[in-house]
């Protein structure tokens, strides 16, 4: 009896071992470009993790990684005694809650907005204008910043002593510093954003809207009742990616963008770590830095994530 069954199950594997192999025959080419995302994700993600190791080494250069000494968690006693930590940690958070109030909003608007048009070839021109800047770089950003907000030379100060007002100090005042550092970032991401919203929106079946219109409702309550649902599950989405983010900041916005009048606000993890690693060598201290930022940040995604699936989202995973 139980050979039978044995030649039964042998049998039967054989045609979905055939099976198997006429797939991947028939679409190998689509895991041959598989293998580019993949060495990519092995060899610039997966890899450099292994050098976690150093935050918790005396770390030599001329030892190397596995001949350096291990130094029993004194590179992270050194970090939390440095009050200089705990200030960039603050301002990181600081930015970065203040970036997410003002400029994760922005692209919902605009992206519920510019669904409304009718106008095809207006609709295109000006997604177009809009997701331009996400494509330029943050240097030349800085630049356009400084020509336009410099207290003495830039634009905008030139305009205001044409009518006798006193230059405004943008760029060394940090509380302007402030609103031109956020109003930089909502300018470059929020086109961008936008078209993720316009892409969800698309799958809103255009019947709601239809049978909304013949009800009498306004394009303000389709909006509302309609679009906003439809995409309630990608904002969530999004805002918990965006959450998990939060103690982590770009290197060229503040550094481009900052400047030593504004420091108590512009110096931040990335540029702290820039500053201890690269221009101090200091590299067990930058490595023990960007550990505490990457814990930080995963507890934060699973924490979001726990209560958008208590709220009755769907979540990430």
């Amino acid at each position: 009896m139980n050979a039978t069954t044995q030649q039964q199950s042998s049998s039967g594997e054989q045609p979905m071992k055939r099976k198997r192999f006429s797939y991947f025959k028939t679409h190998y080419q689509y895991y041959l470009l598989l293998l580019f995302p993949l060495a990519y994700f092995i060899l610039f993600k997966y890899g450099p993790m292994y050098g976690l190791v150093i935050a918790f080494k005396d770390y030599n250069m001329f030892q190397g990684m596995l001949k350096s000494p291990w130094n029993d968690f004194d590179t992270f006693r050194q970090l939390f005694r440095m009050s200089l930590f705990y200030k960039v940690v603050r301002n990181t958070l600081l930015l970065n809650v203040i970036d997410i109030l003002v400029s994760f909003p922005v692209p919902i608007v605009l992206a519920l907005l510019l669904n409304e048009l009718k106008k095809a070839w207006f609709k295109k021109g000006a997604q177009t204008i809009l997701y331009l800047p996400h494509f330029i770089s943050w240097i030349i950003i800085g630049g356009m910043v400084y020509q336009l907000f410099s207290t003495n030379t830039g634009l905008v100060n030139h305009f205001f002593l044409l009518f006798g007002i006193d230059p405004v100090p943008f760029l060394t005042n940090k509380y302007w510093w402030l609103f031109i550092y956020l109003a930089a970032g909502v300018w470059q991401s929020a086109g961008w954003g936008t078209i993720l919203y316009l892409a969800a929106l698309t799958g809103i079946n255009k019947e709601l809207y239809e049978a909304a219109e013949v009800d009498g409702a306004s394009r303000l309550k389709r909006m509302w009742h309609i679009s906003l649902p439809g995409i309630r599950s990608t904002i969530v989405i999004l805002l918990i990616l965006q959450i998990g983010h939060i103690m982590t900041i770009g290197f060229d916005r503040p550094f481009v963008l900052g400047n030593t009048m504004v420091m108590d606000y512009s110096e931040v993890i990335s540029t702290f770590v820039y500053k201890v690693g690269i221009q101090s060598a200091q590299f067990s201290l930058a490595t023990a830095i960007g550990f505490f930022q990457a814990l930080i940040g995963l507890i934060l995604v699973f924490a979001a994530d726990r209560i958008a699936k208590r709220m009755g989202e769907q979540g990430i995973w």
